[in-house]
């Protein structure tokens, strides 16, 4: 990787995972970047529990940003952060009430489909709760106000002693687009929803996984800026 580049902050489902998994080659690309003595982040709204279920490697990451900005966790020490409060009680019994399903409950995060926004918003409103409705596809996450993938990783990135304008990211849906901004330089995979593809520097011209070992190999190249790929903002 350029020496311009300290940490690459990726997300799982949809950038690093295809049906959430990830392939030996992404893999690889990703301990080429350790091998670099770079840093590497993941950025996901998914829970710790269902990432140690379906990501055994995850000990790759330095830091994982889980809950879509609500947790940090340290890998190598098995150290958890909660950076905001846990859901509200109310919150959780109305919708349950409500009879919304699916629903996950986890540290702080409360997620169902993005067909029950109606009925979430509502109870939201009623309640007069100061939580944010975040949409991700076919998901749809419930946080305190201001938290996003954004300011977790702000808080990983500042433990670590990394800034965010030496950080790359990479990403594939709504979600992203906050801590894809923070980041110095910032990647969709082909894959990508287009409304977030005219937000990023630069779009990979391969999907998935293969898309960011595609990012992977122009940085370690040694490119400031990766420019066999590089789209400019519009």
């Amino acid at each position: 990787m350029s020496t311009r580049w300290a940490a690459l902050a990726c997300d799982y489902d949809g950038t690093l995972a295809n049906g959430g998994l990830v392939d030996d080659a992404t893999l690889e690309a990703l301990g080429q970047v350790r091998r670099s003595g770079r840093k590497l982040l993941l950025v996901t709204g998914r829970e710790l529990k269902d990432l140690f279920d379906v990501f055994p490697p995850i000990t790759i990451f330095d830091r994982v940003v889980a809950e879509n900005g609500a947790v940090l966790y340290d890998p190598a020490s098995g150290r958890r952060r909660m950076l905001v409060h846990r859901p509200p009680r109310k919150l959780v019994r109305a919708l349950q009430m409500r009879r919304v399903k699916p629903l996950s409950i986890g540290h702080a995060i409360v997620a169902t489909l993005r067909a029950q926004q109606r009925v979430v918003f509502k109870v939201i409103d009623e309640l007069q709760l100061p939580l944010d409705v975040i949409l991700n596809k076919r998901s749809l996450m419930v946080l305190p106000r201001g938290v996003n993938k954004a300011t977790g990783l702000q808080e990983a990135l500042q433990e670590m002693g990394i800034a965010p304008a030496d950080t790359v990211g990479i990403g594939d849906a709504e979600n992203d687009a906050d801590f894809l901004a923070l980041c110095g330089h910032s990647a969709a995979v082909a894959n990508a929803l287009p409304k977030l593809k005219r937000k990023v520097h630069v779009v990979t011209s391969a999907g998935y996984g293969e898309g960011v070992a595609e990012l992977v190999k122009q940085l370690l190249n040694g490119a400031n800026t990766p420019q066999l790929l590089w789209k400019g903002r519009g």
